[in-house]
């Protein structure tokens, strides 16, 4: 027993030897307890001796990847030497091999697979294991038996009501359907997808009672067997609203578009939650369901929020490629004059560009609207132009989830100078703006579209040409297209047109132009239009288009693509003068978490330049 004291009779013995001189023996110090008596010239114990081999898996090119990947015979060969086998273990693994590739194809449908090994000497006495596979027929689903029970069964009595189109969809969206290959990731991603599609829609409480899979080895098939119990219909409760210091609970509460008693949405929630957060007065917010078996009728909804700030003032310095470096001040305002609005104002400092817009909205209103007042005043210079500008509107805007409106009244004076002298004009217009989008993520879209339209009517008076009424109407479509194999497209079309006599004058600041970041690249902001007098002015129709196609540089690197691109597109008078100039190039996307940020290198043909563009984010 270790750490016990040695037996009288082994000391006795020990100690004769030593006395005795025997060779092959060294002595002891007086009182060491020995642990291993060795030869005191023997060599120290050989280590196992490290098993080199190969294996080389013979089976179907789609499943080898398998294979290789998981079969501990293969993944042993390339160990480090930490974790090297010796001979022994080789002819373990090789033994068990058979049995675990029958494991491993059983999960991709094949549960009828001949599996051997064999051994052979290979270059320079390497030994070569190699793994012959037959997998057999695949299995498929026979057939699909999926019953639910609860209430989402009972209400599914109702044809036209919503918990039989939800009963519809689970069985048409089944992942794994009747005559589909079998294969254990995809039923259970088909089990797990079913159950959350439950939970989101009103059933939180929803369970697999029994899920089963059985499997003919003999006829290739699996019978799937599932029973799911839905439980109550959970319907919200009353709006608990928590972590207000500032802000007026109203304003959490309107932008609710639920009451009590609405059928529990997943989405509806999360709608929810995003609109709190989009509204920009919290730092963060959240919504949650606290389900509540005794009481599915009334479920409360958790409300927590994190004020930002009542005030807060950014200081910027960048450059744009459109107006050059530029330094930023702003300011807002949560709660001006305790006033359930917020202030925003605006400068920037630019060789170009001199600027400064302000901006007055309420916080939300019943029906998701929001008042505003705002107001904008600039010193533009562009080329040998320079355009002095200010604008004042009020209206109300509503922003939900796929659709932004904007009602308003605008009074806009413009200035221009430039090689042909000076214009002045002001208008006075009522305006409508509506943005509808439908794509996969708004900051970082990959599929679906948006469109923007803008309408204004008024009447103008300029210092140069007539006065008078006229109309503006502008539109931007954009479509976004996966390609496959890690391929992305997207293409943009932008018309715009002024609706007046010609002799009516219309202010600058409501003409055309193109050129820039987000018209034709390859171009300086705002130098494609009409020439008038060796100047380039604004025009009274436009038209802009866009195709790109994008990847990933690397795997690695998924959030850094390169793209190819080409833009055309001019402003004219009249629609029969518009000749698009062209421009392409090459760039690169980084997709970070607040949008992508675009770089791009691009050849304008009609100046014969090569021009450099930085932009960030999605224009819609």
């Amino acid at each position: 027993m270790i750490g016990s004291a040695p037996r009288p009779a082994l000391v006795a013995g020990l100690a004769a030897l030593v006395l005795l001189g025997l060779p092959g023996c060294a002595a002891l110090p007086f009182g060491d307890k020995p642990d291993k008596l060795e030869p005191a010239d023997a060599p120290p114990a050989a280590a196992p001796t490290r098993a080199q081999y190969r294996v080389e898996v013979i089976a179907p090119d789609e499943l080898r990847p398998l294979l290789t990947e998981y079969l501990d015979l293969a993944r042993f060969q390339n160990a480090p030497d930490t974790e090297a086998i010796d001979a022994t273990e080789l002819t373990r693994l090789a033994g068990a091999a058979p049995a675990q590739a029958r494991a491993l194809l059983e999960t991709e449908g094949y549960f009828s697979a001949v599996v051997e090994t064999s051994r052979s000497a290979g270059e320079l006495g390497i030994p070569v294991v190699r793994v012959h596979v037959d997998p057999g027929p695949r299995s498929r689903v026979e057939r699909v038996e999926f019953i639910v029970r609860g209430e989402l069964q009972d209400a599914a009595t109702d044809a036209g009501g919503e918990a039989a189109r939800l009963l519809a969809a689970l069985r048409k969206g089944w992942g794994l359907p009747e005559g589909a290959p079998f294969r254990q990731p995809s039923w259970t991603a088909a089990k797990t997808t079913t159950l959350a599609k439950v939970r989101a829609e009103g059933y939180p409480a929803a369970t697999w009672q029994q899920t089963a899979a059985k499997v003919d080895a003999t006829q290739h098939t699996v019978a799937l067997q599932l029973e799911l119990d839905s439980g109550a219909l959970y319907r919200l409760g009353e709006l608990r609203v928590e972590g207000l210091q500032r802000y007026d609970e109203s304003t959490v509460r309107r932008l609710a578009t639920f009451g009590a008693g609405a059928p529990y949405s997943e989405k509806l929630l999360l709608d929810y939650q995003e609109r709190l957060q989009k509204l920009g007065l919290f730092e963060s917010a959240t919504v949650e369901l606290a389900p509540d078996p005794v009481t599915p009728a009334a479920t409360p909804v958790i409300v927590h929020v994190r004020e930002l700030p009542l005030q807060q003032a950014t200081i910027g310095v960048g450059v744009s490629a459109n107006t050059g470096p530029r330094v930023t001040l702003e300011h807002r305002h949560r709660r001006p004059f305790d006033l359930d609005w917020v202030a925003t104002n605006k400068f920037e400092l630019g060789s170009s560009l001199k600027s400064w817009s302000g901006e007055l909205i309420s916080h939300p209103l019943e029906g998701l609207y929001r008042n505003l007042v705002a107001g904008n005043a600039e010193r533009l210079r562009s080329g040998e132009e320079i355009r002095t500008a200010w604008t004042a509107r009020f209206g109300r805007t509503q922003d939900t989830q796929r659709i932004e409106r904007l009602y308003f009244g605008e009074l806009t004076h413009a200035r221009v100078d430039n090689t042909a002298g000076r214009t002045r004009s002001e208008a006075i217009t009522a305006n409508y703006h509506w943005v509808y989008r439908e794509v996969d993520s708004v900051l970082l879209p990959t599929r679906g579209y948006t469109l923007s339209l803008q309408s204004a009517i008024g009447r103008s008076r300029n210092s140069t040409e007539q006065n008078g009424p006229f109309g503006r109407g502008y539109g931007r479509l954009t479509v976004y297209q996966p390609l496959g194999r890690a391929w992305y497209a997207n293409a943009r079309v932008e018309l715009g047109n002024i609706f007046a006599a010609n002799s009516v004058g219309v202010p600058d600041t409501l003409l055309f132009r193109a050129g820039g970041d987000d018209s034709v690249r390859g171009y300086a902001y705002r130098t494609l239009g009409p020439v008038v007098d060796g100047a380039v002015t604004s025009g009274r129709v436009m038209f802009t288009g866009s195709a790109e196609i994008a990847r990933p540089v690397s795997a690695r690197m998924p959030a850094l693509w390169w793209a190819a691109f080409v833009d055309a597109g001019n402003a004219a008078t009249h629609w029969n003068e518009l000749r698009p100039a062209l421009g392409y190039g090459l760039g690169l996307r980084w997709r970070s978490p607040v949008g992508p940020l675009r770089v791009d290198l691009a050849y304008g043909e009609e100046v014969h330049k090569v021009r450099l563009h930085l932009s960030v984010g999605i224009a819609f």
